[in-house]
């Protein structure tokens, strides 16, 4: 069966590659560039099929188990625009064509030291030769990293000043996860790449880890009442955990002991934040946002803007004015 979907995804990634892709990539010019279009357009039939996955298992579920009655009625189509975007292939691309040619030059550099490349697969008795083993150390090795980048975004005022418009939506849904500031997710992917290929992640290997943490991503910031009982909330992330992290004065902006800025920054696997101290379980599903967008006097009544261009101006600004923000 697995096999037979791999090569029907192989047509398929053929087909629209010489049919529509190859032929426009030479019509603007940019022939040198086919190989990496060839990649792109893997990148997007993968985007399509997580969408298509997300949507027919998660909207139901939305529907027969939501945790709240959404507010917004545009909210929602706002977070797909954030999807189509950050899920088709355009970021990948773009970090790929940042990122080729100077890690070619590294690697060079590095040839001619006599140096070779890390490759945790070569590190690890037993990992060459067990694709399921290699992907699974990956995964961990990769959301490690990821743990300690979010975590840095909660505590660098200039990140949060990006970051915060992820957490303004006060209606979760299921296309939340990519509802991020385009700055902001084209550093974390340039982060996230330069560790995958220091580690020797292969391209086909970063293609598949990459699917998997959003499909689990976009499970967590959905609007269904869910959780993963006592024992699974410490082996995944579950929606109730992650909402916890998005709660307004729970979550990232409550600073409780060990934590830097709030709890649950754990992007797939709790450990992290259970032996960093930053882990909080929880019962309920709390209500989402920021607290300086509350009306006073609870907060200042802050704008985060209900476009996407909007969001992507204000963001720039709060970068700007948080990071001139003096210590208290």
């Amino acid at each position: 069966m697995i096999n037979e979907l791999v090569e029907w995804f192989s047509i398929a990634q053929g087909w629209l590659f010489q049919t529509v892709v190859q032929p426009l990539v030479f019509l603007l010019g940019f022939g040198e560039f086919v190989d990496n279009a060839f990649e792109g357009t893997e990148w997007f039939l993968i985007g399509l099929c997580e969408i298509t996955l997300i949507y027919i298992i998660l909207r139901p579920l939305e529907s027969l188990i939501p945790v709240h009655a959404m507010t917004d009625k545009r909210a929602r189509w706002n977070d797909f625009l954030y999807t189509l975007i950050h899920r088709l292939g355009a970021f990948s691309i773009l970090v790929f064509l940042v990122l080729d040619p100077v890690m070619d030059h590294v690697e060079a550099i590095l040839h001619l030291q006599g140096m070779s490349p890390l490759n945790l697969e070569n590190l690890i008795p037993g990992m060459v030769g067990y694709p399921l083993a290699s992907f699974m150390v990956y995964l961990v090795v990769l959301d490690f990293f990821d743990y300690w980048y979010h975590r840095a975004e909660h505590q660098s005022n200039w990140m949060w000043g990006l970051h915060s418009l992820h957490h303004s939506q006060q209606n979760m849904n299921l296309w939340s996860d990519d509802r991020n500031h385009l700055l902001d997710d084209f550093l974390r992917d340039i982060y996230m790449a330069v560790i995958a290929i220091a580690i020797g992640v292969q391209p086909s290997q970063y293609v598949l880890l990459v699917a998997a943490s959003r499909v689990l991503q976009s499970l967590q910031h959905a609007n269904v009442r869910i959780h993963f009982g006592v024992i699974g909330e410490r082996l995944l992330v579950s929606p109730r955990y992650h909402r916890l992290h998005h709660a307004i004065g729970i979550g990232h902006e409550s600073y409780g002991k060990g934590s830097l800025g709030g709890h649950n920054f754990a992007v797939i696997f709790p450990i992290w934040d259970i032996l960093f101290g930053t882990a909080l379980f929880g019962k309920t599903f709390e209500v989402t946002g920021v607290r300086d967008q509350l009306p006073p006097p609870e907060g200042i009544g802050r704008d985060y803007g209900r476009r996407f261009w909007a969001q992507q101006w204000l963001g720039l600004k709060r970068m700007v004015e948080f990071a001139l923000r003096k210590p208290s």
